[in-house]
C-alpha cells in the first residue's frame, strides 16, 4: 500500500508556499513533476523520501516516478498538505448549506505495490557529496520535450558511433599482429600457438568432450524423431543409455585424485562434489546456439529457470531469475505479487535452501554467472544446495518502467546510487518474503560490489545490512586501477558533463552496441566482443576455456544509461576521484594522519629506548638533571594522543549494520584496485566492518573468478563454506534467541523465529574452508585452507588444474 496522507508532518515547513500564491501552485506541480502528457495523465499527488538524500514521485493513479530535489519535494507536499485543508473546509462549508464541494482536488490512489518510503521529506542538505553531484532534472514529455530528446538522440547518435568506430579500429589493429604471428606459427612453423597456455591440455579435452556429447545428443534426437514416426522403442531407451554412458561425470576421477593425496581429509561429500547428482540429467544438447538466454544453458547441465519483474521504488521493473534444480526444488513459505501487479507462485514442492543473490557487473547480465556449463558460479551454488537468485540492473536487456518509455530522458536519469539504494533493496525484499528467511547472503562481481559498497554505506542505506549475512566481493571495485590512465578514459574524463552529454547523449549509453549484439551472427558477434573489451580493458584469455569464450560475451553489453557510465568515467566521480565513496582529499588527510601516527609511534618507541638507555647510565654515573619541556614536546604528546581519535574522526564509511565481509581480490586486475581496499581494512580505518575472508589470487584478472578453469576450486569452493559458516551462527544465535524468549513466554507460538529448521545443507561443505579458527585477529577471521588445496597449489597449476570437474 502507498503510504497514507495521516502520516505526514503538520509542522512548519520553510518551503510552505504564501497564501497569495497557493491557489494554483498544487495544480502547477503535479503537472510539471508528473507524467499529465501520457495516455494515464499521471499527475505528481506526493512525494515520499527513500534516503535523507532521495525522493520518489508518487502519481494520482498509484504509479511511481524517479525523484526530484528535496525543496521541490517538500514545495509539492506542503502545497498538497494546503490543498487537502482546503478542500476539507470548503467540504465542510458546504455541508453547513447543503450544497457539494466544487473544488479541485488529485486523490492519491491506493495500490498494491509495496512501499517502504517515510512521506515525511527532511530538508535538503547543506553538503552534497562531489563523488554523487545532481543529475540532471527533465520535465513531462511534452511535445517540445519530444522534440529536444529526438535531437539529442541523433546528434549523439552520430558522435558516439564515431567514438565506438574509433575503439573498434583500435581493437582490430590491436590484433593483427597477434592474428599475423599465430597464422605465422601454425602454417610456416607447423607450431601449435596456444600449446603455452597454463589449461591447453584441459581444454582440448573438454572440446573434445563437448563435440562427443552433441554429437550424442543430435543422434539420440535423431532416432527419437524417427520414433514417433514409427521406429521400435528400443532404439529410443538404446540410444539414451548409449547417451548416459558418454557424458559420465568426474566424481570417480577426483575421488581417486583426492584419495590418493589426502586420505585423511576425505569425506563423505567426496562422491557428490559440487553438490553434482549423477541424476541431473541435460533437457538441452546439441550444437551451442550461443543464444541470449540463460535457461538454455541452464537445461544443458540439467537445471532451469524462473523470472520475476520486481518493481523498485522509483518504478522501474527490473529482472530477478531463480536458478532452481527441477529434481530438488527449493521451497517458498509466502506468495507475491511481482512489479506487473500479478501474482507469482511457486507451486513446486521442495527443500528449504538458504537463499544467495548474485548481481553482476558494469555492461553485464546475469548470464555472467551462467555461461561456464558446469563450472558457472550460479549453477555450482544451485548443485550445492543454495536457493540461487540472479539480479540484474535496471534498464539491463529491455528497459522497463511502469510510466516511462525509453525515449523519455527521465527513464535514463540514473547512475551507481540508484542502483544500489534502490534496485538491490527490491531484490533483498522480494527474496526475503518470498522464502520467509531474515537475510540471505549477497555476492557481488565488480560494478554489483560497488553498488552494495555504496547502498551500505553510512549516508546511503545502512539498515540493509540486517537483511544481508554475509556480503562476498569478487574483484571489489572500490579503488580505480591504472586502467583509467589510459587514453581513451582520459578522453571521457576531460570533457565537461555538459559536453558529454551531447557525445553520448541523454539516453542509453551507445546503444548501437546492442543492435549489433541483436543482429549480428552469435559467433561473429563473441569474437568481435571479446576483442574490443579486450583492447579496452586489457583483459587476456589465458584462464579461460577458449571453446566458450564466444558465450562468454554474447551477454555483454546491455542497456546502461549515460549518465552511469560518466559517473564511472567522468569528469568529477570515480575516474577522478579513484575511488567510490572518497575524494583524492579525503584520502590524502587520511593518509596524512596514517603517517603522523605511524611517525608518533616510531618517536614514542625511541623515547622509550632512550629512557631505558638513560636509566642504565644513571646506574653507572648516577641521577642527571631532567630536561626541561618545551611547546614542542608538549605539542607532540597532544597530537600524538589525539592522532587516532582524529583517524576515526575522519570518517568511517560504514556503520555497526554493515554485515560480514568476505574477499576475493585479482592480484593481475588493472581495471579496479583491490589490494587498496584491503589495506585500508588491515589499517582499521572500517571498525565496523568484519572481515571473515579474504583472499588474493596473484594470477587472476578481472574476469577470471567467474571464469577461469579453476574458478570453481579456487573461489566457488570457498565462497560456498564461507557462506555456510556465517549462515550456521546465524542459526545458532536464532536459536539461542528463540530458547530465551520460549523461556520467558510459555506458550509463545512461532511465527517465523524458526527459520532455521529443516534448512538444507550444502554438498561439499568443508572442501574450500575448513578448521576454521574461532578467535578474530583485529577485524579479521582467520581461516586455514584444506590440506589438499595447499597441496595442490605449491604442485602447481598444471597439477592443480588435472582434479578439475568436467577437464
Amino acid at each position: 500500500m502507498s503510504p497514507s496522507l495521516s502520516s505526514f508532518s503538520h509542522h512548519k515547513n520553510p518551503y510552505t508556499p504564501s497564501p497569495s500564491r497557493h491557489k494554483n501552485s498544487f495544480d502547477n506541480l503535479s503537472a510539471r513533476l508528473g507524467d499529465s502528457f501520457n495516455e494515464a495523465k499521471s499527475a505528481a499527488a506526493l512525494a515520499a523520501s527513500v534516503t535523507r538524500h532521495d525522493t520518489v514521485i508518487l502519481t494520482s493513479d498509484g504509479h511511481r516516478l524517479p525523484g526530484i530535489p528535496l525543496p521541490e519535494a517538500q514545495q509539492l507536499n506542503a502545497s498538497r498538505l494546503e490543498q487537502e485543508e482546503r478542500h476539507q473546509k470548503n467540504n465542510e462549508d458546504a455541508e453547513s448549506r447543503n450544497e457539494s464541494d466544487t473544488a479541485t482536488f488529485i486523490p492519491l490512489m491506493t495500490t498494491v505495490r509495496p512501499s517502504f518510503s517515510p512521506v515525511n521529506v527532511p530538508r535538503a542538505p547543506a553538503y552534497t557529496h562531489p563523488l554523487f553531484p545532481p543529475l540532471p532534472l527533465y520535465g513531462p514529455t511534452t511535445p517540445l520535450r519530444k522534440v529536444q530528446a529526438y535531437v539529442f538522440r541523433v546528434i549523439s547518435g552520430i558522435l558516439s558511433i564515431c567514438f565506438l568506430t574509433v575503439i573498434v579500429t583500435g581493437a582490430i589493429i590491436k590484433y593483427i599482429p597477434v592474428g599475423c604471428r599465430r597464422w605465422y606459427l601454425r602454417n610456416w612453423k607447423n607450431e601449435d600457438p596456444d600449446k603455452d597456455r597454463p589449461f591447453y591440455q584441459i581444454e582440448l579435452e573438454r572440446a573434445k568432450k563437448r563435440g562427443e556429447a552433441e554429437r550424442t545428443w543430435e543422434e539420440a534426437a535423431s532416432i527419437e524423431r524417427d520414433f514417433w514416426r514409427g521406429r521400435a522403442a528400443q532404439d529410443v531407451n538404446k540410444k539414451q543409455s548409449e547417451f548416459s554412458n558418454s557424458c559420465p561425470t568426474d566424481e570417480e576421477k577426483i575421488d581417486a585424485e583426492i584419495s590418493n593425496e589426502d586420505a585423511c581429509t576425505k569425506d563423505a561429500s567426496v562422491n557428490t562434489l559440487q553438490g553434482r547428482k549423477p541424476d541431473s540429467i541435460p533437457r538441452e544438447g546439441g550444437r551451442d546456439k550461443l543464444v541470449c538466454d540463460i535457461g538454455y544453458y541452464a537445461r544443458r547441465v540439467g537445471l532451469d529457470i524462473e523470472e520475476y519483474k520486481v518493481e523498485t521504488e522509483d518504478g522501474f521493473l527490473i529482472l530477478l531469475q531463480r536458478v532452481y534444480d527441477p529434481r530438488d526444488p527449493p521451497l517458498d513459505v509466502n506468495t507475491v505479487e511481482d512489479g506487473l501487479g500479478e501474482s507469482t507462485h511457486w507451486n513446486k514442492k521442495g527443500r528449504r535452501k538458504y537463499p544467495v543473490l548474485l548481481i553482476h557487473g558494469l555492461l553485464q547480465s546475469s548470464g555472467a554467472f551462467c555461461v561456464n556449463d558446469e563450472d558457472s558460479l550460479a549453477f555450482f551454488l544451485c548443485k550445492s544446495g543454495y536457493d540461487v537468485w540472479l539480479g540484474n540492473n535496471r534498464c539491463g536487456r529491455t528497459p522497463e518502467h511502469t510510466l516511462l518509455t525509453y525515449s523519455d530522458p527521465r527513464m535514463w536519469a540514473w547512475n551507481i546510487r540508484q542502483m544500489g539504494i534502490l534496485d538491490l533493496p527490491a531484490f533483498i525484499n522480494h527474496i526475503l518474503t518470498r522464502t520467509g528467511f531474515p537475510k540471505l547472503a549477497l555476492i557481488a562481481h565488480s560494478q554489483g560490489t560497488a553498488e552494495a559498497f555504496v547502498a551500505l554505506a553510512r549516508e546511503q542505506r545502512p539498515e540493509l545490512g540486517s537483511k544481508i549475512s554475509i556480503f562476498c566481493a569478487l574483484a571489489p571495485a572500490v579503488y580505480a586501477g591504472k586502467l583509467v590512465e589510459e587514453m581513451y578514459f582520459k578522453f571521457m574524463e576531460i570533457v565537461s558533463p555538459s559536453m558529454f552529454r551531447v557525445i553520448f547523449g541523454i539516453h542509453a549509453f551507445i546503444p548501437m552496441m546492442m543492435w549489433f549484439q541483436q543482429y549480428l551472427p552469435g559467433r561473429l558477434y563473441g569474437k568481435l566482443g571479446y576483442r574490443v573489451f579486450s583492447y579496452l580493458f586489457k583483459w587476456s584469455d589465458l584462464r579461460w576455456d577458449r571453446g566458450l569464450r564466444e558465450r562468454f560475451f554474447r551477454f555483454s553489453p546491455v542497456y546502461v544509461s549515460a549518465e552511469s557510465m560518466r559517473w564511472w568515467l567522468g569528469r568529477e566521480c570515480f575516474a577522478t576521484q579513484k575511488c567510490i565513496l572518497a575524494t583524492r582529499t579525503e584520502e590524502q588527510n587520511e593518509d596524512d594522519k596514517e603517517l603522523r601516527r605511524e611517525q608518533n609511534g616510531l618517536a614514542e618507541k625511541a623515547a622509550k629506548q632512550g629512557s631505558l638507555r638513560s636509566s642504565l647510565i644513571d646506574e653507572r654515573l648516577g641521577p642527571q638533571p631532567e630536561p626541561q619541556t618545551t611547546s614542542d614536546t608538549v605539542s607532540t604528546k597532544s597530537e600524538e594522543s589525539s592522532s587516532s581519535e582524529d583517524l576515526l574522526l575522519s570518517g568511517p564509511w560504514y556503520n555497526e549494520l554493515f554485515p560480514p565481509l568476505a574477499l576475493w581480490v585479482c592480484g593481475s586486475d588493472d581495471l579496479v584496485d583491490g589490494k587498496r581496499f584491503l589495506k585500508r581494512l588491515d589499517k582499521g580505518r572500517e571498525p565496523y566492518v568484519r572481515v571473515v575472508h579474504q583472499s588474493v589470487i596473484d594470477e587472476y584478472e578481472h574476469l577470471d573468478v567467474l571464469w577461469a578453469i579453476d574458478s570453481i576450486q579456487k573461489v566457488g569452493w570457498e565462497v560456498r563454506d564461507i557462506v555456510w559458516k556465517i549462515v550456521e551462527e546465524e542459526m545458532e544465535k536464532a536459536r539461542e534467541e528463540h530458547s530465551r524468549l520460549k523461556a520467558e513466554i510459555k506458550e509463545q507460538q512461532d511465527k517465523g523465529e524458526s527459520w532455521w529448521k529443516n534448512v538444507v545443507v550444502p554438498e561439499g561443505v568443508g572442501r574450500g574452508i575448513r578448521n576454521e579458527e574461532k578467535e578474530y585477529t583485529g577485524n579479521t577471521w582467520k581461516v586455514k585452507t584444506s590440506a589438499r588445496i595447499q597441496r595442490e597449489k605449491r604442485l602447481g597449476n598444471q597439477k592443480y588444474s588435472s582434479a578439475i570437474p568436467g577437464s
